[in-house]
């Protein structure tokens, strides 16, 4: 899991400008993953669990592996350059990452080889295709709402000015409901679905309740099988169909969301401090921590959320609120995930593993 701060966004302005790596998006989308001397203490922006074996992604493409708890690190072949910025495995073997110049990887090995399913280039052609048919549907339609298809007019207008960019909107998120049925989201308001376990992807972004093209940070499921779309500007979307259908949640906030964690109950949190709590009645409640930090991440650990998040931020859920656990420094925090005892954490410094305090239940 990982999540996308306004930290990693100063972070993705500055690897995009330094060279040698300031490569135009073709170049870093043909240009194989370098292998690196410490790959484990680049910037890494997302960690995830293949059964035992652990895989991080983050910075020129970087992926690597750890079949020790995270005590040892190798990198693996990967296809492109670009940034990776979020990882996600079904099963031991079958994983897929998304990234910048809109990357989709797959892996079908537990991690060791990756081949490349779709880029910025493919998928903006998807894009164009899909809200120019909505368009040519909706124009022929006797009473058609004006400012619907003023609305469809202009995303036709982005979908074609991305289309002459090139590969350049990066996504920022990925999850699949099982081995076929997926999600992929980004920026601007970017979202593709799979139902043939990435082989093929359409462009969803045009039917979501999101005239803005706000960006989408993130995608969760919950154990119920609810899926939600957490995005900036306080947007929300759930659905309880697979993704078939999408509906606003009301939150009482209007900044950027980057987490959720299901534990006594569904959370959501994001900048500077904020976590939601949604209640028995359907409520989304505001907690109280005792930080401003940004919350990256977050996981369960015996039966209690566990966030990170900007500044070594590492909080955790006791009782009915959040106490910080000890400082692990001042670097940031973009993913984490259990791994025994341990909560492996990845961020500006690379890999951390750290020590869990908490009741074990």
């Amino acid at each position: 899991m990982r999540r996308y701060s306004y930290l990693i966004w100063f972070f993705v302005a500055f690897f995009s400008s330094v060279a040698p790596f300031s490569l135009a998006a073709t170049d870093r989308l043909d240009l194989p993953a370098i292998q690196q001397k410490s790959p484990e203490s680049m910037l890494l922006l997302s960690v995830a669990r293949a059964g035992d074996r652990l895989v991080a992604v983050g910075e020129h493409g970087v992926i690597i592996l750890s079949d020790d708890g995270g005590i040892t690190w190798r990198q693996a072949q990967v296809p492109s350059s670009s940034m990776l910025t979020a990882v996600h495995f079904f099963d031991n073997q079958t994983g897929w990452s998304v990234g910048h110049d809109g990357l989709i990887l797959k892996t079908q090995d537990g991690g060791e080889s990756w081949s490349r399913l779709q880029d910025g280039n493919t998928l903006n052609a998807l894009r164009v295709a899909a809200v120019e048919q909505e368009f040519s549907r909706l124009r022929a339609t006797e009473d058609v709402d004006p400012d619907l298809l003023e609305e469809l007019e202009y995303k036709l207008d982005d979908a074609n000015m991305a289309l002459e960019e090139g590969a350049s909107t990066p996504l920022l998120d990925v999850y699949f409901l099982d081995e076929i049925a997926g999600f992929a989201v980004g920026a601007y308001g970017q979202a593709y679905e799979t139902r043939d376990g990435g082989a093929s992807w359409q462009y969803i972004g045009h039917t979501l309740p999101n005239p803005d093209g706000l960006h989408f940070n993130a995608v969760f499921k919950t154990a119920k099988g609810d899926i939600y779309l957490l995005g900036e500007a306080g947007l929300v979307l759930k659905s309880d169909d697979g993704g078939e259908d999408w509906k606003v949640e009301d939150i009482p906030y209007d900044g950027s969301l980057f987490a959720a964690v299901e534990s006594d109950a569904l959370y959501l949190m994001g900048l500077r401090g904020h976590v939601f709590r949604l209640s028995d009645t359907g409520l989304w409640q505001a907690q109280v921590l005792s930080s401003n930090a940004t919350i990256n991440d977050a996981v369960v650990v015996h039966g209690k959320a566990v966030l990170v998040g900007q500044g070594g931020a590492l909080i955790k859920q006791e009782g009915n609120g959040f106490q910080p656990m000890a400082s692990q420094g001042l670097r940031s925090f973009a993913s984490v995930v259990q791994h025994g005892d341990k909560l492996i954490v990845v961020g500006e410094s690379g890999v951390k593993r750290i020590e869990f305090e908490g009741d074990h239940e």
